[in-house]
């Protein structure tokens, strides 16, 4: 009885093993070519996620499992690629850790600040040369499609002429009576709301409170104003102290009236929109909720027991 156990136990090790072998290089279920773009940055779980949603694998869980067993070391490229009708999981990381590329790509993501635009682009082996850190906000974040051997100051160029032509197109159509009265001002504002909020329903709301407070002249308290100025946009991985609260720069809105120098980021275009068309509100005010986005009020008295709700969600998390 034992060895019969035992015999069944190595048969279904056996089977498992050749089931999860024959799934690497069994024909996939893609019925025609077809063409798949992985975004500049991806990660194997995000395009594993992707050929799972365009049909071309069954399972995301198992191709990512699979892959790091089975697959090369080789890095995943940016692109669009394309893949054959009945591709293998095999095939298809073959082809998008290859040089099978048709398009390529680079992404610049809404609110990415120039000094990870320039590392990203320094970084990627398809462009040449060197460029200088681009000017704040200079940027428009999109994906822009790229030549092998094309400079990197050629791309720059489109990326910083694609922002002013959007910022152009937008500042004639906006709203009237904004408190921000030149492009650039809306540039700045729309820099705030893009490193304020991470949810796109909230992004007029928040710049109607902040267009409010500079009608009022009321400081803008706008805490990446803070960090900013200490590490260039780039996120700063511990709480603020009390002393850069105070400190006093061209940046930090808590220590001076209205905004800044210049913009903190690249917003996007929904960014600079929202501050061109912002809610009618009269939200003031505006802290955390504990689920990505944020609570308005128009009274100190209202904010102070949203405050409160926020700091009772943090202790529960553990955050102090």
């Amino acid at each position: 009885m034992i060895r019969r156990g035992v015999l069944a136990a190595v048969l279904a090790v056996v089977l498992l093993l050749g089931w999860f072998v024959s799934g690497w290089f069994t024909s996939g279920p893609l019925t025609k070519d077809t063409p798949f773009i992985v975004p500049d940055g991806s990660s194997l779980s995000s395009v594993a996620a992707k050929l799972e949603k365009d049909g071309a694998i069954r399972s995301a869980s198992f191709f990512k499992l699979r892959a790091r067993v089975f697959g090369a070391g080789a890095p995943i490229k940016a692109g669009e690629f394309m893949l054959p009708k009945d591709a293998s999981p095999a095939r298809i990381l073959a082809i998008i850790q290859g040089d099978e590329v048709l398009r390529r790509f680079v992404t610049i993501p809404e609110g990415m600040p120039s000094i990870m635009v320039y590392e990203r682009l320094m970084a990627n082996p398809q462009l040449t040369g060197r460029i200088e850190v681009p000017a704040e906000g200079s940027v428009l974040p999109d994906t822009y499609e790229i030549d092998r051997g094309e400079s990197r100051q050629a791309v720059l160029l489109r990326m910083q002429a694609a922002m002013q032509r959007t910022l152009a197109e937008l500042w004639a159509g906006r709203a009237a009576n904004l408190p921000v009265k030149t492009p650039e001002e809306a540039l700045t504002l729309a820099s705030i709301v893009e490193k304020e909020t991470g949810k796109p329903s909230e992004r007029s709301v928040v710049a109607g409170l902040y267009s409010n407070r500079l009608r009022q002249g009321i400081m803008l308290q706008a805490d990446p104003t803070i960090i900013y100025p200490i590490t260039k946009g780039k996120p700063l991985g511990r709480r603020i102290r009390q002393s850069e609260i105070q400190a006093v720069n061209d940046y930090n809105t808590y220590s001076m009236i209205g905004l800044p120098k210049g913009p903190i980021t690249n917003p996007g275009k929904d960014s600079i929109a929202a501050v061109l068309h912002p809610a009618q509100t009269d939200a003031l005010y505006m802290v955390a909720d504990g689920t990505g986005g944020h609570q308005f009020a128009s009274t100190l008295e209202q904010h102070n027991v949203n405050v409160e709700k926020w700091y009772t969600i943090r202790k529960e998390r553990g955050d102090f």
